[in-house]
């Protein structure tokens, strides 16, 4: 997998999610894709098992993505509602390493959130893995390190 592919990917995932294209969105996702959100614990150190420790979104699989897709969708999630408007910008696009079917990343990120009159930040760093499938390329797990973890408000997927 080459830099331009893992970049145009990057970038069309964050798009999608600044244009609510839900669908497209959830299908940039493997069925078995991990997504995870770790906390910062009382001292200030990242927690490092989800099933034991707080996370601030943790899914084993897409399913829990699916999930929060529909809620969205159908109105049922209120802290979605009114949706917010986003901007996501992604720097510094480091791979760590890659064959021809998948890829290590890793990638900052600075969302910006607007809803209510008021705009809220989200900055921070993403690891994850890429495989490439008969599909095209799929987020087979995903971390996101959210440095501004004290926050006025639920955090959701759409938020980073």
């Amino acid at each position: 997998m080459d830099y331009q592919t893992i970049c145009a990917f990057l970038y069309k995932e964050a798009r999608y999610l600044d244009d609510r294209e839900w669908e497209t969105w959830l299908e940039c996702y493997a069925k078995e894709a991990e997504y995870w959100m770790p906390s910062w614990d009382d001292n200030d150190q990242l927690t490092e098992d989800p099933q034991s420790e707080v996370s601030l979104i943790y899914y084993p699989n897409r399913n829990g993505l699916e999930d929060r897709v529909f809620r969205i969708k159908t109105e049922r999630s209120s802290a979605s509602m009114p949706e917010p408007r986003t901007n996501h910008m992604l720097s510094n696009i480091e791979v760590l390493s890659a064959t021809t079917d998948e890829a290590e990343v890793r990638y900052n990120f600075h969302t910006l959130s607007h809803r209510y009159r008021i705009t809220d930040h989200y900055f921070g760093t993403i690891y994850v893995t890429l495989g490439q499938t008969e599909d095209g390329v799929r987020i087979k797990k995903k971390k996101v390190v959210l440095k501004n973890d004290y926050i006025r408000q639920v955090v959701d997927v759409y938020h980073i």
